[in-house]
């Protein structure tokens, strides 16, 4: 059995196509099976499971990448290869192992291969699942310093102290960081959420919102305010208090009041 992944290239933009297929021939643990143009005209080698991954355009004409990857062999991993940022929900849900920018450099095709290798090593598959269907935590524990989470085809593991706030929207999670601009997105549940998260922390404010305590700068009757002081300006961010939460904020309260 030879250690090498057998794999293939799909995307109707020759030049992109050729690129990772140069990519492929010139890494030692990779064999070209192909670079084709449609994946109407590269399902044939697919279906046979003589693939074992697949860099692959999202946007093509007649089958898409997001069609074609419900049809390839559940031994087959995918990297999707694409000019679009705003596919990542998609693809997570697709399990990819990675999703790669155009135009791909050497380096950063190389680490989605490094993850291809580690993926096949646990027997082809993604790391382990929770019950609810979400990607396990290594630091799935409530008193834990970190939570890892999957977002962007990474794996980015937080601290939990810098949290400022989660908030839920449908079928994923948005993290908020202390320091960062941008919110981390992942495919998660609140409840998968709230169960990795210490109570004596984080508090579950609103069906929607999970709040570190520690960050909380003001409490009104309907909402709370939660500050970011290492941004540049500082920002402040509004968050609603369910009806049903009142009396959990209520108990928050008068524990950290003085007098009581």
């Amino acid at each position: 059995m030879t250690d090498k992944l057998r794999c293939c290239v799909i995307d109707d933009e020759p030049l992109a196509g050729n690129l990772i297929g140069g990519y492929i021939e010139r890494t030692p643990s990779l064999t070209l099976g192909g670079v084709f143009t449609s994946a109407h005209e590269a399902y044939p080698r697919l279906a046979s499971g003589e693939i074992d991954l697949v860099f692959l355009d999202i946007q093509m004409p007649q089958l898409s990448g997001m069609e074609l990857v419900k049809l390839l062999p559940p031994t087959t991993m995918v990297v999707f290869v694409t000019a679009y940022e705003n596919y990542a929900i998609d693809g997570i849900r697709a399990d990819a192992v990675d999703y790669l920018l155009k135009p791909v450099s050497y380096t950063e095709f190389l680490f989605a291969v490094n993850r291809a290798h580690s993926r096949r090593d646990r027997g082809g598959v993604a790391p382990a699942e929770s019950s609810d269907g979400s990607p396990l935590h290594t630091s799935d524990v409530a008193d834990s310093e970190y939570l890892i989470v999957k977002s962007e085809y990474r794996y980015r593991q937080i601290r939990k102290s810098d949290i400022l706030y989660i908030e839920g929207l449908k079928d994923y999670v948005r993290i908020f960081i202390e320091g960062e601009p941008r919110s981390v997105m992942t495919l998660l549940s609140m409840k998968s959420v709230e169960r990795t998260l210490a109570s004596s922390k984080f508090m579950r404010v609103h069906r929607s919102f999970i709040v570190n305590l520690d960050k909380i700068n003001l409490l009104e009757r309907n909402h709370l305010s939660v500050v970011d002081k290492v941004i540049p300006g500082v920002v402040t961010h509004e968050i609603p208090i369910g009806e049903s939460y009142r009396q959990a904020i209520a108990a928050f309260i008068n524990s950290r009041s003085l007098g009581g």
